[in-house]
């Protein structure tokens, strides 16, 4: 069985890479197109630059370091491998076509789950009596 072609809103990831900002901004969901319309910050700009030039230098996978968590993922970005920051170090992120119209902050998680199990030394007065194996 032939593996399924992504669309996003009914168009493939070619017809979204030729399309222009305006036309892909229109497909986008409302927060995303509102902060679209307001223009990209520096930040965001020179991440879409480094992508350009990652793409245009390497042979391989591009790869591009940022901070900027709240850029939205545009057509252009897929296939580069990011490393986003997550306020502590940076998380490497491979961008699929699936991603498009998500923050970049999204996929890297800014804080370690609580992990609830056997209580450490010094947890609490109860712990002084549990053995140390």
């Amino acid at each position: 069985m032939p593996k399924k072609e992504f669309l996003y809103r009914g168009h493939s990831i070619e017809e979204l890479q030729g399309m222009s900002m305006d036309e892909f901004i229109k497909l986008l969901p409302s927060r995303q197109r509102r902060s679209l319309m307001r223009g990209l910050n520096q930040t965001q700009r020179t991440l879409l630059e480094n992508i350009r030039t990652a793409k245009k230098t390497s042979q391989d996978v591009p790869v591009a370091k940022t901070h900027a968590r709240d850029m939205i993922i545009l057509p252009e970005m897929v296939g580069v491998n990011l490393m986003i920051h997550n306020g502590k170090e940076f998380t490497p992120v491979e961008i699929l076509a699936e991603m498009i119209g998500h923050y970049l902050g999204e996929f890297s998680i800014t804080n370690k789950p609580v992990r609830h199990g056997s209580p450490g030394i010094g947890a609490s007065r109860s712990s002084m009596y549990v053995p140390l194996k």
